[in-house]
């Protein structure tokens, strides 16, 4: 699936890569034959392939810091890159994706090298090394944004994603779920799922800087991705999706520009390998997708034999349950080729079927009746498969794509013969009992007919086995839990505040972090403990900070979950000024007198401990802020993560660079002082250097590298 990938895509010609030669005859013939590329335009083609990709970067859309991260970009940064001359050619500025929403999405052709000959470029790169730590932008490939776009996503959509990992287009989702930031809690969530254990936790990584309470992350094979049920009204129901996202694993030949391994190993036989499981997935998508609702399919291969032949077989098995979407007005400036109703398929031989009945028998575990065009010429009409989208390198300088978009008009038939389907059960779930207390549910099993694909339901009564790290439970607190009554009297939580929808991840002992899901999340879990294996959810609001007993309450505010917890607490509040939020980003630990004298009034109004420092002027920057901070004794700090300082910072007109020799180009003013009684330890590993961070600080970047190729499948 996707690799670890550099800052930029430019440097193919680095060590590893200088033996790879970008000729492939098989690929070339093929395609030749098959006419997916316009006439004449075939060389302009595979020159395009052969050219690194553009470096593309997405600016988080539901933030409020978006217009200024972007204010930031375009009058600082990408100003002073046009004045840079690297050995006298004068440098391209990032240009706007025209298709993309609000000049949300750039595009660079700056590679690696040329940005470490100018300390002004290096300047940029530690801007989006920060940016991207902090959930500000994502590095992301331009055609990988384009299927979240297409799924029309509303803040109450329950969201699946299938195949998730490594997150870019999950994080997209979440955005799009969180487009009004003065909703703390959307009625909608996004369920990102992976088969892989691993993969899943960089998904997380992913999904967290993000700081929903929105988010799931499970870890199943997507082709029996399990059926969930929620409470409603006192009784259990299946649920089903108002929108899914399936990205599946594909041999990835889109992505040549940048997987250059992709040359030597590209083969038909990969296609042929994968289209089953593609089906299959695809099919386990539509079986969960709700009537009405939307399904995006979408590949990083050119290949019909994934793309067109899935789409029409799931088509086919429908029988006018699915219907295309026609969306090719949906992004305007974006080029796109039309789906195709003809294809052949080529053995790695090179050998050439046009359709089932001239495969010869032999070959018949390889080659299946669904990789052809259908042969009533009238029932392939009416599938309209030009209404799927294909996106050529060469037209738009990205890389090779596939989507399609799928509406369920009706339940899918196989549905329809299996009542428990839609059978209601008793539930569990409206007393407020730990999610792993909860009793285990009958399953409902994937149903398919006698024309489903083979494998596409689990063996009977027959539990699936676990792989991968075992996660600590996830407890749901009660409402009258001991923990909560300090913390409710301390911030002062406004009455409606959801105590039932905090948990933490432990059983016994002292609770050290508690963490916040939405609402319909907990329903979720509470009624699926024993069909799902779940690997990360909610957003941190509260550490264990010892210290702070003494003071009142135990636990302190979280900064990645303090725009989910800000609208509930009425107390322990700072107002700050611009001026004072740089002096609690730059200093340790300021004396109280440092601040102006607003700010300065009220803290020292509050007794010792965690409070919020809430920023919120007509002046730049025009979005509201909100920071944890801590009170002591005769001093205040800011509770930020580095990164997330940086960020504010530059929000704020301060420069913020890293030299050569790794030192911040933003020391804190004054130098450190003294500890003092009830001050605030360093806990949670919140300002500790990581290992992550080295590698941030030099120069790595782990990207999405998109492609889910066939040697990552199990």
């Amino acid at each position: 699936m996707g690799k670890r990938m550099n800052f930029s895509n430019s440097c193919y010609c680095s060590s590893g890569y200088a033996d790879i030669v970008k000729e492939n005859q098989l690929f070339e013939d093929y395609y030749k034959e098959l006419g997916l590329v316009p006439e004449g335009e075939f060389e302009q083609f595979m020159d395009a392939m052969r050219e690194p990709l553009p470096a593309t970067i997405r600016i988080t859309g539901y933030k409020s810091h978006a217009k200024e991260i972007l204010h930031c970009l375009k009058e600082k940064y990408f100003k002073e890159i046009q004045e840079v001359e690297i050995d006298g050619v004068k440098l391209e500025a990032p240009t706007p994706l025209s298709w993309y929403p609000d000049e949300l999405a750039w595009q660079t052709n700056m590679s690696r090298k040329i940005i470490r000959k100018s300390p002004l470029l290096e300047k940029f790169h530690q801007f989006l090394v920060s940016e991207t730590e902090s959930g500000n932008i994502s590095r992301q490939e331009a055609v990988s944004m384009i299927p979240p776009l297409l799924m029309k996503i509303e803040s109450h959509h329950k969201i699946l994603d299938m195949c998730a990992a490594p997150g870019s287009k999950t994080a997209q989702l979440i955005e799009m779920l969180h487009a009004d930031m003065d909703v703390p809690f959307p009625e909608g969530f996004v369920i990102a799922n992976d088969v892989d254990n691993k993969r899943c936790y960089l998904l997380v990584h992913q999904a967290k800087r993000l700081n929903s309470p929105c988010i799931m992350v499970i870890n199943h094979d997507a082709s029996i991705i399990p059926s969930l049920q929620v409470a409603t009204d006192g009784w259990r129901e299946a649920l089903f999706y108002d929108r899914i996202l399936c990205d599946v694993p594909c041999s990835g030949d889109g992505t040549m520009r940048k997987n250059i391994d992709v040359w030597k190993k590209w083969t038909t036989a990969n296609s042929l390998h994968l289209h089953g499981l593609q089906l299959r997935i695809a099919i386990r998508g539509v079986e969960q997708l709700a009537v009405g609702g939307r399904m995006v399919y979408s590949t990083c291969s050119l290949n019909p034999i994934e793309d067109e032949a899935v789409i029409a077989a799931l088509l086919e098995k429908s029988e006018g349950a699915l219907e295309l979407a026609d969306c090719s007005a949906d992004l305007p400036g974006l080029k796109t080729m039309p789906g195709v109703s003809s294809w052949k398929l080529m053995t790695k031989e090179g050998q050439w079927f046009n359709d089932f009945s001239e495969v010869p028998s032999s070959r018949h575990t390889q080659i299946r009746p669904t990789m052809f065009p259908h042969t009533d010429k009238d029932k392939l009409a009416s599938f309209h498969l030009d209404r799927c989208m294909r996106v050529l390198p060469h037209h738009q300088n990205t890389g090779g794509f596939f989507l399609a978009a799928l509406v369920k008009t009706a339940p899918m038939p196989w549905n329809k013969r299996a009542p428990k389907q839609a059978r209601k059960e008793p539930s569990a779930a409206p007393a407020p009992v730990p999610a792993e207390a909860a009793p285990p549910t009958e399953e409902v099993p994937p149903v398919g007919g006698e024309d489903a694909p083979q494998g596409d339901q689990p063996p009977p009564h027959k539990r699936k086995k676990m792989f991968g790290f075992k996660e600590d439970p996830f407890v749901f607190l009660s409402e009258d839990d001991p923990v909560l009554a300090p913390i409710q009297s301390f911030y002062d939580l406004s009455p409606n505040f959801p105590k039932l929808n905090v948990l933490t991840r432990s059983h016994e002992g002292k609770k050290r972090h508690l963490y916040m899901v939405s609402k319909e999340l907990r329903n979720v879990m509470l009624n699926n403990s024993e069909r799902m294996k779940v690997i990360n959810t909610g957003v941190k609001v509260w550490s264990r900070n010892s210290d702070g007993e003494q003071f009142g309450c135990a636990f302190r505010l979280a900064q990645e979950g303090i725009y989910t917890l800000y609208p509930y607490i009425r107390s322990r509040m700072v107002t700050v000024s611009v001026e004072d939020i740089k002096v609690l980003l730059t200093q340790e630990n300021p004396f109280l007198s440092k601040l102006q004298s607003k700010a300065h009034a009220q803290a020292k109004s509050l007794g010792m401990g965690s409070i919020v420092l809430r920023y919120q002027e007509p002046l730049e920057p025009q979005c509201p802020i909100e920071l944890c901070g801590w009170r002591g004794k005769t001093s205040i700090r800011a509770f930020v993560p580095r990164n997330e300082r940086f960020h504010y910072l530059r929000m704020l007109g301060v420069e913020v660079f890293r030299d050569k020799s790794g030192q911040r180009g933003a020391p804190r003013e004054g130098g450190e002082e003294p500890k003092e009684g009830g001050e605030e330890p360093r806990e949670g590993g919140e300002e500790v250097e990581t290992k992550e961070d080295t590698e941030m600080a030099s120069g790595d970047i782990v990207g999405d590298s998109e492609g889910k190729m066939e040697s990552d499948q199990p």
